[in-house]
């Protein structure tokens, strides 16, 4: 009973702490003509409410795709269309065709924040609950401080409830089928997680070790007996889903290569912003943009992402451990943010789902775009103190506990170092040089760059060096 009332406090707090944050700002907030990502999901209502589903994805002109057009696989256009109709409900200006461009107001604000919530405690923070009480070794005690630093991650809070995403659906959708697999429920995890894929396709950066865990355990099974019957359980399961997802655009092949057009859009370039990958601070130094063509750019991404993924994925053919795995989707989502194409700087929360607490530096120049530098201040900081008192309250740990102590000093680094809390606080503080405008940014993503990639390969070594002793455990603490 008292663990439980530990537990609903720490959810508690999770919630006041985002519905605080939601007071701020927001990405585009009174910038048009373009706005922002606020301004993108509301449009993606309007779009998703008032128009036939064949007309989604396809320019028209009641659907400028120029102006926010929907580039998200289907399930997120259920979810807009879904919260559409509701908004529709409570006041049709709101989603109005073309007359609801750009809508501001307090009471649509409050709508959008709420929607944001709702997810998140039907999908986000139930999982994570579920997590941390099965998934995670050792007194009930440590599975509420590893719980309490999970709601409390600032990353994810400032880009859902500041920013404005849904991140919390993908993400936790991808946190049950890892829950599902970590208690042996294979094939529903199997399903969560490709409905993880079907609401964002950067769930992408953990679908290879998925693939590779789940085949791993089929092969150790045997696959002539009991490991071919859960091949083919799984992959029913995986079929059946994407197949129920992607019905409406089935009919058409047309219409199912414009959702992939639209999803997968090369045309962008290799990066946009200053994010905190090899190619934006490689560029620093040399224009790769200038000097490859766009094909060569994407060969390049892809040949160097294989080259950071595979190792930790392939491993997991032969040790398939639910200790492996955990480590391979923090290799697999590092390797896809440091070296993949046209990454986006909240792309770096796939990583920090199973490994935190996580440096937020990289998101720094997005947050201070929106306005929201006292909200990134004021939950990093409240965050940090908390994880420290709690670091230092707790005197052993296991091998589940990784976002705790074992690699503590490593996810510090930026705080403890105080590198990247120079670097932030500098960017925010002095006037670069008139000649060098975007100075700042750059030495912020490439710090942040530097750390990731020490991650990555500490990770991979890891991987490959099998769960730490006990004895290196203790002395660690």
């Amino acid at each position: 009973m008292q663990t439980w009332s530990l537990i609903s406090i720490c959810v508690l707090l999770g919630v006041v702490v985002r519905w605080g944050v939601s007071l701020n700002s927001y990405s585009g907030a009174g910038k048009p003509p373009m706005f922002g990502d606020y301004e993108a999901q509301r449009h993606w209502q309007e779009v998703t409410y008032n128009l036939p589903i064949r007309e989604w994805y396809f320019n028209s002109t009641n659907n400028d795709l120029a102006y926010w057009g929907l580039d998200y696989p289907p399930l997120t256009a259920y979810h807009s269309w879904l919260c559409a109709y509701i908004a529709n409900i409570i006041n049709p200006e709101w989603v109005k065709l073309h007359k609801s461009r750009g809508h501001e107001s307090p009471e649509h604000k409050l709508f959008m924040r709420t929607t944001v919530l709702v997810v998140d405690l039907l999908l986000f923070i139930p999982a994570v609950v579920l997590y941390c009480l099965y998934l995670t070794d050792g007194s009930s005690k440590k599975k509420v401080s590893v719980l309490l630093c999970i709601l409390l991650y600032p990353g994810i809070i400032l880009i859902d409830y500041g920013h404005f995403q849904y991140n919390g659906v993908s993400l936790g959708l991808a946190l049950w089928g890892i829950l599902g697999l970590g208690l042996g429920w294979d094939a529903l995890g199997s399903i969560a997680f490709s409905l993880a894929l079907n609401y964002k396709q950067m769930e992408l950066y953990h679908a290879l070790p998925f693939f590779c865990y789940l085949l791993g355990k089929c092969f150790k099974a045997g696959l002539i007996g009991h490991g071919f019957f859960l091949l083919v359980r799984i992959a029913a399961a995986v079929v059946v889903t994407f197949a129920l997802c992607w019905l409406p655009f089935l009919s058409d092949p047309a219409q199912a290569l414009q959702v992939v057009r639209r999803i997968f859009p090369v045309a962008r370039g290799l990066f946009e912003d200053k994010v905190a990958n090899t190619w934006c601070s490689l560029n620093v130094l040399i224009k790769i943009r200038t000097l490859m063509s766009s094909d060569a750019q994407l060969y390049l991404s892809l040949v160097f992402t294989l080259l950071a993924v595979l190792p930790s994925s392939i491993r997991l053919l032969t040790r398939p451990t639910f200790w492996h795995f955990k480590l391979a989707l923090v290799n697999s989502s590092l390797g896809f943010f440091l070296f993949s194409y046209q990454v986006h700087e909240k792309s770096i929360l796939l990583a920090a789902l199973l490994i935190v607490p996580f440096p937020l530096c990289s998101m720094l120049p997005l947050l201070l775009k929106d306005g929201l530098l006292v909200p990134y201040a004021v939950t990093s900081t409240g965050f940090l103190l908390l994880s420290i008192y709690l670091l230092s309250a707790l005197d052993h740990c296991t091998e589940d506990e990784l976002q705790l102590t074992t690699y503590r000093k490593l996810f510090f680094f930026p705080f403890k170092s105080d590198l990247g809390c120079i670097v932030s606080i500098t960017s925010v503080t002095l006037d670069p040089p008139s000649h060098l405008p975007d100075l700042f940014p750059v030495l912020v993503s490439t710090t942040a760059y530097l750390l990731f990639l020490g991650t990555i390969i500490h990770f991979n070594i890891l991987q490959f060096s099998g769960p730490p002793s006990k004895k290196s455990q203790k002395k660690s603490n």
